[in-house]
């Protein structure tokens, strides 16, 4: 039979490539929320799913059961040969560790291949993120990005990243750039997901000397960051890039490329037109509306963005910062690497 294994165990295994996590919920369930990294393959789909819900609520739970078991027993060959494609160990889950992985764990058994079943599913798993992450504290300083829109800090940081200094890439666990045109060619995730994502970074840099991170505002998209995330950041080294307009222009444009979601371009500058100046507003618009991208950021960055920046930075002025002036991101990003300490890399 299985065995069963702890939700707060599975990270180390995860990550040591020991084990591959399995989530046999739906897809419309895996979608929205999941363990990272886990792979999806559902006992039911959505809509068997939804009959047999039906069935449990409007006949029985034993008439639900059966109708279970007829869609399994349709579909277990091809079930269990993709169970059997997946090298090395495996743990399954659903929702609450109920019949879903029971009945998934049951059968591999049957079948010669262990899979150890994630002890109170999906629910155990979300509930043990969200106490580690409230209990959470830094325990290592945190060096902050500051820059205003298209010095590139983002690309920075994950090229950083890929080098091997511990980052922490708040806008990639959120989906989302943190402005109003932040979704634009991205998938925005959720609290759920985000928590998820954060809480992996963080136990993967337990032993870091330091974090390096963004100055990112308490809300990126639909994900809120943790007060001791926040408080980590304030009490950080901060580090501010300055680099030339063009350069900005050029970095955002490469990032959005805006002529190829034109659309949802103007429907995100809709929603701060008002705050604009009223002709400048309109000259924008017209921009956006016959491709002149580069006019347009330009523009935004001038009379919407830079001051928006410049109050949102007040606090900082007096901390002491590094400032690095630039000719471009790559420039920026050698001179972030020589602010680190030594042992990074």
């Amino acid at each position: 039979m299985f065995q069963d294994i702890l939700p707060e165990s599975l990270n180390g295994l995860r990550r040591s490539r020991e084990l591959t996590v399995i989530d046999v919920r739906s897809p419309s369930e895996y979608e929205d929320s999941t363990i990272p990294g886990s792979l999806n393959i559902p006992l039911f789909d959505d809509a068997e799913r939804a009959e047999i819900g039906t069935i449990y609520k409007q006949v029985s739970v034993e008439a639900a059961k059966q109708r279970g078991l007829e869609i399994v027993s349709a579909k277990l060959p091809a079930f269990i040969r993709a169970f059997s494609e997946i090298p090395g160990k495996k743990a399954v889950f659903c929702w609450r560790g109920g019949m879903r992985s029971r009945t998934t764990a049951t059968v591999l058994s049957l079948m010669g291949i262990h899979a150890y079943r994630v002890a109170g599913g999906y629910r155990d798993y979300r509930k043990w993120v969200v106490e580690t992450l409230e209990e959470y504290s830094l325990k290592c300083p945190a060096y902050v990005l500051h820059g205003n829109t298209g010095t590139g800090k983002t690309s920075i940081l994950r090229g950083l990243k890929e080098q091997g200094y511990p980052v922490l890439d708040l806008e990639g666990l959120a989906g989302h750039r943190g402005s109003i045109f932040g979704e634009i060619g991205l998938r925005s995730h959720n609290q759920k997901t985000f928590d998820s994502l954060l809480l992996d970074e963080l136990l993967a840099y337990d032993e870091a000397p330091y974090l390096l991170m963004e100055a990112e505002s308490k809300r990126i998209g639909k994900a809120v960051l943790p007060d001791f995330l926040m408080r980590g950041k304030e009490q950080g080294r901060h580090i501010w890039l300055e680099l030339p307009m063009e350069e900005r222009v050029r970095n955002l444009l490469e990032d959005y490329r805006p002529w190829e979601h034109a659309e949802e371009c103007l429907v995100a500058f809709r929603q701060i037109k008002s705050r604009i100046h009223t002709p400048i507003a309109a000259e924008i618009e017209g921009c956006l509306r016959t491709d002149r991208f580069d006019k347009a950021v330009e523009m935004l960055l001038t009379h919407y963005y830079d001051p928006r920046y410049a109050h949102s930075s007040e606090g900082y002025e007096d901390e002491g910062h590094l400032i690095i002036s630039a000719r471009t991101v790559e420039e920026a990003a050698e001179e972030v690497a020589r602010l680190l300490p030594p042992s990074a890399g």
